[in-house]
């Protein structure tokens, strides 16, 4: 069986994408798991740029398949802040709350139908020797809300209201996140991706 890890220090994530994997016969290992505490530095300029860095650097140094994801909320009316700088938006010991509240702030007096923003999410696939990577992104449209609302989700779900949903991501259940998400989205399409990476393995193996 495939082992991969999942190149992530956020414990929510972890969580998130195991449940998004779930059917598939991998060996999934975390860096909790590994004992890795390293952090690679995302010195990209895009989400897709950082998630390949993760992923190759990680691979390099565990000598496995390694899954890695970055992620962004980009706000229209902050002319796309905080994007690529999302996890560590108003600086390094903001905490998630702290973060929310800021966006919030800096939207002061903006009209609700002005409020607009998406999260968007690239997940990369390296092999040991990161000469193969597989990519695959997704995309959620919403709007910014005026405080907090929903106690489920993390960072900055309880300000994005998904207007299809008619809630935020945090008001959201699992399974209706899982399909509306961001995150969702992008593991949709890596699952067919690593489905062909199984069958291909076993199809080696058996010759």
């Amino acid at each position: 069986m495939i082992k991969i890890v999942i190149a992530t220090h956020n414990n929510h994530k972890s969580v998130e994408l195991l449940r998004l994997m779930a059917g598939l016969s991998i060996t999934w290992i975390t860096l909790k798991d590994l004992r890795i505490d390293m952090i690679i530095e995302e010195t990209g300029t895009t989400i897709h740029e950082n998630a390949i860095l993760k992923a190759e650097g990680y691979a390099r140094l565990t000598r496995m398949y390694t899954l890695a994801d970055d992620s962004s909320l980009t706000v229209n009316a902050l002319n796309g802040r905080p994007g690529v700088h999302s996890s560590r938006y108003g600086g390094p010991n903001m905490s998630s709350k702290q973060q929310r509240e800021l966006i919030l702030n800096e939207l002061h007096g903006v009209s609700w139908s002005k409020r607009q923003a998406q999260f968007r999410c690239t997940l990369v696939l390296a092999s040991p020797d990161s000469a193969d990577l597989k990519i695959a992104s997704g995309i959620c449209q919403g709007l910014i809300t005026i405080s907090d609302r929903g106690t489920g989700g993390f960072g900055y779900d309880p300000i994005f209201y998904v207007p299809h949903q008619s809630c935020t991501m945090a008001e959201m259940n699992s399974d209706t996140k899982d399909r509306s998400g961001h995150r969702g989205k992008a593991t949709f399409r890596m699952k067919s991706q690593i489905a062909n990476l199984i069958s291909d393995k076993q199809y080696t193996e058996t010759k």
